[in-house]
């Protein structure tokens, strides 16, 4: 059995790149007793994979002790496993000793991956691309050069969040959460626009300002763009952070949706 106790538990977290959804990379975190949290390597050579729930790494003993073993403690082989687990203490020294588990840590081979329930977990958000609102209306006249355009994403949970949703397995539940982090709008002339929030929906009293927080100015007409009108694709960064399972992690997704809009010239009327 295992000799004395650990440096305290720990957890698992991590970053995601931008672009399909994923759980993102994991890193391990060691919550000591006494003194600053530290950075720790998930798995190590010779000792096995962390355990976020007491601070330990753990490694299947191989092979496992003949059923006569007391390391056994009045269970038998087959019913569980035997691990080697090794804990840190405060001053560098290290103790453990061999532990039965009826089914193996969280992370480790052969039990249940935390990250990969995040994974299933960020597939159940049924995330959308924005819910484009667009003035001027791309269903009638459309736009014109030098006038404001506004663009701005109606709020929901699948199109700005916050969502979250779960997926559990082997007694252990990984909950996501999505929020939105920006949107990109991309033109259709070359041009692309960063929104960092939903942006402002236009109202008439508004007239020619311009939107004070998701806005464009075309320079240039549609008069040569397939059908005479600008493609705009407006594309959401999620946030997704994930825990469960003692540990947690980061990623992102994106989802994008589209409107055309006609651009064209002030008519001057000749006196």
């Amino acid at each position: 059995m295992r000799g004395g106790g650990g440096q305290g538990g720990g957890t698992q977290g991590g970053g995601g790149g931008q672009g399909a959804s994923g759980a993102g990379s994991t890193t391990c975190t060691l919550h000591p007793p006494s003194g600053p949290s530290q950075t720790v390597p998930c798995s190590r050579p010779g000792l096995g994979t962390f355990n976020p729930s007491d601070g330990c790494y753990w490694e299947v003993d191989t092979p496992q002790p003949p059923a006569s073993d007391p390391a056994w403690n009045g269970h038998k082989p087959g019913d569980g496993a035997l691990y080697n687990v090794t804990c840190t203490y405060d001053g560098g020294q290290t103790a453990g000793g061999t532990e039965w588990a009826k089914n193996p840590p969280a992370g480790a081979p052969g039990g249940v991956d935390p990250a990969q329930l995040a994974q299933q977990a960020i597939k159940k958000l049924l995330l959308s691309g924005p819910d484009i609102g667009i003035e001027p209306d791309p269903a009638g006249q459309g736009g014109t050069v030098g006038v404001p355009v506004w663009m701005w994403n109606r709020p929901s949970p699948s199109t700005t969040g916050p969502t979250s949703a779960s997926a559990a397995a082997g007694g252990i539940t990984v909950t996501a959460t999505a929020t939105v982090r920006e949107v990109d709008w991309v033109m259709g002339d070359g041009h692309t626009v960063v929104c960092a929030n939903a942006g402002t929906p236009y109202q008439a009293s508004f007239g020619m300002k311009k939107s004070p927080t998701c806005g464009y100015v075309y320079a240039d007409t549609s008069a040569d763009e397939p059908g005479a009108k600008y493609r705009i694709v407006a594309t959401t960064t999620w946030a997704v952070h994930w825990v469960g399972g003692g540990e947690e992690g980061d990623a992102t997704t994106t989802r994008a949706s589209q409107v055309q809009i006609p651009i064209g010239e002030v008519q001057v009327v000749g006196g």
